[in-house]
């Protein structure tokens, strides 16, 4: 992992020199490596197979029903959270069941090619944004996609968050291109993968707010919607959407994913910021943990009023992002895809050099529990 981290350092500072065909060979090696390999560390991609066995094998609700209801299931065995049912959003689980009928190692093969192909495109959507932004379009595709704990733990792991964030930065890239509507369904669509990616929206939100305020004062501007009214059709239209599939697949049980990724906070990983801290400092772990949240909710707030005073809303939401992972007392090595594409297109060296510092700290990190 040290090594892995030198070298992605290497090719950060070396990536305008090498250019933008030499780095996306090198992505595209390394991406193709980690995607041929078995599952490493994690085994929650055996959770997704599980949960979509339960529904499909077993006529059990995913979000009801931990794993431990089908114990003779194929994919059990390797299911690491027994008593847990589903907290992934409702979008990801209809797709997954297909994947039922596969045997479980074909199953496994698929979300692995999966986070393959959402992480080779968050590198490809990054680089198209940093060329619009003035960043180079080489080295940011490169701070996402060769950053090791995405290779060994994103790719390697066939974690769902990828996906989840390439939808995201989808919907970041669309409303750059002012297609709000696209932009409003893209976010929706990646919190109905996995909830984490829910920072991205209100930065989005204030910022089409704030342009369609600037546009009203316009004499000239009298036809067609608004931004804002776009980006809240696609919105709430993608929410619909999603909303009703879950009702005809699930009933409102698929809401429960939402309260079970919130009770996250209740848990602790070692190397997690809050917890770390507290251990060193002999502080009680709960108030830290508290704390921790309290300033995390501060500085969005903060954020978002800078946004609507016409702070880069991408550098603001990147900074949010960048928050989130160091006020969660539940850390996990694969969340840091969470603000890496933002914070590649940040235009903000200090935050950059800061989730480096991240990286580096969650390189020790193997089943992080």
């Amino acid at each position: 992992m040290w090594a892995g981290f030198l070298a992605y350092l290497g090719v950060l500072v070396a990536a305008p020199r090498l250019g933008v065909r030499f780095v996306g060979g090198l992505i595209g090696v390394a991406v193709v490596a980690f995607a041929c390999a078995p599952v490493l560390l994690s085994h929650d991609a055996f959770s997704y197979v599980d949960y979509a066995r339960l529904g499909v094998k077993h006529g059990l609700d995913p979000y009801v029903n931990a794993p431990e209801a089908a114990p003779t299931d194929p994919a059990f065995a390797q299911v690491t959270w027994t008593e847990t049912p589903s907290a992934y959003g409702p979008l990801f689980t209809i797709a997954t069941y297909p994947l039922a009928w596969l045997p479980v190692w074909a199953a496994i093969a698929v979300l692995k090619a999966v986070a393959a192909i959402s992480v080779l495109g968050l590198a490809w959507v990054v680089s198209r944004l940093a060329a619009c932004r003035g960043v180079d379009e080489s080295r940011a595709a490169a701070f996402v996609a060769l950053n090791p704990l995405v290779l060994v733990h994103v790719v390697g792991g066939a974690h769902n968050d990828g996906l989840a964030m390439l939808l995201a930065m989808l919907g970041v890239a669309a409303l750059v291109a002012r297609r709000e509507a696209a932009s409003g369904a893209a976010l929706v669509a990646s919190v109905a993968i996995k909830s984490s990616s829910l920072f991205v929206a209100p930065f989005a939100f204030v910022h089409t707010l704030r342009d369609s305020m600037l546009m009203g004062r316009k004499p000239d501007h009298m036809a067609g919607f608004r931004p804002i009214n776009r980006f809240v059709l696609g919105a709430v239209g993608a929410a619909v959407v999603f909303a009703v599939a879950g009702y005809v697949a699930f009933g409102w049980h698929w809401l429960h994913a939402f309260g079970l990724a919130g009770e996250n906070q209740g848990r602790t990983s070692h190397l997690s910021i809050p917890v770390t801290f507290a251990r060193l400092t002999g502080i009680d772990e709960g108030a830290v943990r508290v704390a921790a949240l309290v300033l995390f909710g501060v500085a969005v707030v903060w954020l978002l009023w800078k946004t609507w005073q016409g702070f880069d809303w991408i550098r603001a939401a990147a900074w949010a992002g960048f928050g989130l992972l160091l006020a969660t007392s539940w850390l996990l090595p694969w969340y840091l895809v969470w603000p890496l594409p933002l914070v590649a297109v940040a235009r903000d060296r200090r935050l950059a050099v800061l989730l480096l510092a991240l990286t580096a700290y969650q390189l020790g990190a193997r089943i992080p529990l």
